[in-house]
């Protein structure tokens, strides 16, 4: 059985061997990924293309609400943040507002920066506790 589309391939492979805080920057960076789509169909006029993004940035930012856990103070503050995300998007969807885009992209991108280091800081963690160092 050949394999049609060995791009496809890796990249299922990555997403179903990826721990849960891979997972999350990977969804931190496709949200980044696709409102960076929609700024350039907004600035195109492409507007069904920026619909499209923006729809998918949207899902993004749902699936990141659907994932915290609520006992935790700091999952409250984010889902505040998030369904602020969420708002802003519809809004810049609306109103074609290549600034709100900006705005959205800014925090997602501090999130994602923050969860990049707080996987490092993890991966530093557990290379101690295996007796590595």
């Amino acid at each position: 059985m050949s394999i049609q589309n060995p791009y496809q391939a890796y990249q299922d492979n990555a997403v179903t061997t990826a721990s849960p805080g891979e997972l999350t920057l990977m969804l931190y960076n496709g949200c980044l990924k696709f409102i960076a789509a929609a700024k350039e169909a907004t600035k195109k006029k492409d507007y069904a293309g920026k619909n499209t993004n923006l729809q998918k940035a949207q899902n993004i930012i749902r699936e990141l609400m659907v994932t915290l856990k609520p006992e935790y103070e700091v999952s409250k503050n984010m889902m505040a943040m998030y369904d602020y995300i969420y708002r802003r998007l519809l809004e810049a969807n609306l109103k074609n507002d290549l600034a709100i885009l900006e705005e959205c992209e800014g925090f997602v991108t501090e999130f994602r920066d923050v969860w990049k280091q707080v996987i490092q800081i993890n991966r530093k963690q557990q290379y101690k506790e295996g007796g590595q160092i």
